[in-house]
């Protein structure tokens, strides 16, 4: 069902951040018109039954990675989301997103590893253990969530594929297909959306694949059936509905760091002393409530990853 792609070089948001940002876009002139693994690892899955959105998830553990603070609503968090595949506003994603097809889904693994592979989304839900992760989530918009999200670890997947020496990063790309997809012409991106980390990052425990959240399998509109959740970066980094992983020598591309690199960094570090050029990020607005609160370094996780960062500038590397 997936094209073949190349990877190439309200009041919640501050409404008028986030109607400056969209002026931008439309601004920037940038419009887009535009084998598998041997039975050791896992016994196959049976059809669409565990795949489909909505669908219960079995056997989920909690994970001891996940926050205790209040989780937002099921609705919060389906109905107020940034997918511009399906929209730019956030109301859009959640109507227009039912339009994509999610069963069969394939994700490809290459690049620098040693087991290139494809691999359906139903081997990836028999990998490994799922979890239950209740993570923060931090918009580069200023607004935040907490979100019960369900997968494993990233590294799981990619110590199976086995990366050699020379994999130094890993390039994410998201489906795009314009015939399911139709709003993504007024988008002001180009797609398909392409997003990277550096492979220690990818390889924190934190990191990860998910393919549920609230007890079920991913909502269209959330990114599904699969995708990436990185919970101490800025949310577009977390890259949805993933169709291809590669592992490379070189930094990869990202879609917004190539629109406005001087506005959105490689790194994307949630960080409340580096600024939007455009807007403030040392307050967010967390939806459900009124008053801001004080964004943390790192969204709260610098326990966990400010030692990836050790010697780094982050004003320089945002």
């Amino acid at each position: 069902m997936h094209e073949k792609s190349r990877l190439t070089n309200a009041d919640v948001t501050p409404r008028a951040a986030y109607q400056n940002r969209r002026k931008f876009l439309r601004n920037a002139g940038l419009a887009a018109a535009a084998s598998l693994a041997g039975r050791e690892f896992w016994e196959l899955a049976s059809p669409s039954s565990h795949a489909i959105a909505g669908t219960k998830l079995n056997g989920v553990s909690k994970s001891p990675f996940s926050t205790t603070e209040k989780q937002n609503s099921y609705d919060d968090v389906t109905h107020y989301n940034n997918y511009y595949e399906f929209g730019i506003d956030k109301t859009e994603p959640a109507k227009n997103a039912q339009s994509l097809k999610t069963y069969p889904w394939t994700v490809s693994i290459e690049g620098e590893v040693k087991r290139p592979r494809q691999i359906t989304i139903d081997e990836i839900l028999k990998l490994a253990p799922l979890e239950e992760r209740i993570y923060r989530h931090r918009c580069v918009e200023a607004w935040s969530i907490v979100v019960p999200w369900i997968g494993y670890s990233f590294s799981v997947l990619a110590k199976l594929v086995e990366p050699t020496e020379q994999a130094k990063y890993v390039a994410f790309e998201s489906f795009y297909d314009r015939r399911q997809m139709p709003q993504a012409t007024h988008a002001g991106i180009d797609f398909p959306y392409v997003e990277g980390l550096r492979l220690d990052e990818a390889m924190n425990p934190l990191t990860l694949l998910c393919v549920g959240m609230y007890g079920e399998t991913l909502p269209n509109q959330d990114g599904a059936p699969v995708r990436m959740v990185i919970p101490w970066k800025y949310g577009f980094k977390s890259a949805k509905s993933l169709v291809r992983i590669r592992f490379q020598n070189e930094q990869p591309p990202t879609t917004w760091n190539r629109l406005a690199s001087d506005e959105y960094g490689f790194y994307a570090n949630v960080n409340p002393t580096v600024d939007h050029p455009r807007w403030s990020q040392a307050k967010e607005r967390r939806l459900g409530e009124f008053f801001k609160r004080e964004t943390l370094l790192f969204n709260g996780y610098s326990d966990q990853v400010a030692s990836l960062y050790t010697g780094m500038d982050l004003k320089k590397y945002y």
